[in-house]
């Protein structure tokens, strides 16, 4: 079953680019991603812009209407993704929890819908 992980923290929550300890911060997303795909799970993953080159979109009376940044307020912002393909859901808690960002923010697991 496919299963996407949503990477989730606070602003300045982890460690800044250029300071000593963004490195060994980007190498634990390395040495993620490597056991990701030696496992075999990985299927794509990505990190995001800041939210300030967000743009919403949503259409209202047949109307396109767009505003800048994400819509939802929250302080944890959505920095990047994850697309496991796992056995069951216990397996994509398994590899989330590799994702340094989970120990200051959240990983949000969501099943893939299968429509087709």
């Amino acid at each position: 079953m496919k299963y996407l992980a949503l990477i989730y923290a606070a602003p300045g929550a982890g460690p800044d680019y250029g300071t000593p300890e963004f490195g060994p911060y980007m190498d634990g997303y390395r040495k993620a991603t490597e056991t990701y795909r030696r496992d075999g799970v990985l299927l794509g993953g990505e990190a995001l812009q800041d939210t300030s080159t967000a743009t919403t979109v949503r259409v209202r009376n047949g109307k396109t209407e767009t505003m800048d940044g994400p819509f939802a307020e929250t302080k944890e912002q959505l920095g990047g993704f994850y697309l496991f393909d796992c056995a069951n859901l216990d397996e994509a808690i398994r590899y989330a929890a590799m994702i340094p960002s989970a120990e200051h923010g959240s990983v949000e697991i969501r099943p893939i819908m299968d429509v087709g």
